[in-house]
């Protein structure tokens, strides 16, 4: 294992989580099914070893159970965001002070840069840094510079012009073992030579969004050749039922905030 994760910040989804933003049509996300997943989620990071923070739900904001995206966390530093969709902007705020908490010099992405943590895919020592319609190109050079500061690389990844993910992070996700978990839309591209990939069909692109977590690898329920693949390659997936946050775009990495302090 690269680096072992002890802690994780969740936040539940409020009840009026169907209020969100999501570019899919996959029906309304059912509340009382979306707590029970949730709590599996939070069950399954403690197994993994990690202490949760729990926060209260927040229906001041929708969106707010997907705290990944208001932080990237590294070993030695955090930095707080700046979504780029203007009704999750007041997430940040709400959450500053608890990420503070672990990491008191936490800097920020200031405007008029825009940075979803969902876009943000660290590969060890290298970050993966998505240029989406969440994420521009100055959030990035502005995270780049940060992570530069800590002996980091980064490198942009152009996704504006995709139809079938929101956040890169929801069409790749790196688990270690120099391994890269890609759906096969963009397995070709020149910015993943290097890594040993492992192709998501277009039937289970969704299961992309993986998350090493330890010596697990959390994987969504439903598609059994991913699955199967992990197993071959050395892989232990914990598998977790996603139904209700796919409905609201949303993937098993932008659940929590996972870290090490």
């Amino acid at each position: 294992m690269e680096n072992v994760f002890t802690k994780a910040i969740v936040r539940p989804p409020a009840h009026n989580f169907a209020d969100g933003l999501t570019t899919v049509d996959l029906g309304i996300p059912q509340i009382e099914l979306a707590m029970q997943q949730w709590e599996a989620y939070c069950a399954a990071l403690q197994t993994c070893g990690l202490t949760l923070t729990r926060l209260e739900a927040d229906p001041t904001h929708p969106d707010s159970t997907f705290v990944e995206d208001t932080a990237v966390i590294t070993l030695h530093q955090a930095i707080l965001t700046r979504p780029g969709a203007e009704s999750r902007a007041g997430e940040v705020a709400a959450i500053a002070e608890v990420v503070r908490g672990f990491y008191p010099e936490a800097v920020s992405i200031t405007a008029p840069g825009e940075l979803d943590g969902g876009d943000i895919c660290e590969a060890g020592k290298h970050f993966f840094l998505g240029i989406s319609h969440r994420t521009n190109v100055e959030g990035a050079r502005q995270l780049a510079e940060h992570l530069a500061r800590e002996g980091y690389t980064a490198s942009c990844v152009d996704i504006t012009g995709m139809t079938s993910i929101l956040h890169l992070k929801s069409g790749i996700s790196y688990i270690g073992d120099n391994t890269l978990v890609v759906m096969d839309e963009m397995a070709e591209w020149p910015e993943f030579a290097g890594y040993d990939l492992l192709r998501v069909s277009a039937a289970e692109s969704y299961g992309a969004n993986c998350v090493r977590v330890n010596d697990r690898v959390l994987v969504a329920e439903g598609f059994p050749n991913l699955e199967t693949e992990l197993v071959r390659r050395g892989f232990d997936p914990l598998v977790l039922d996603m139904s209700e946050f796919r409905k609201m775009d949303g993937g098993l990495s932008c659940l929590s905030l996972r870290f090490w302090h």
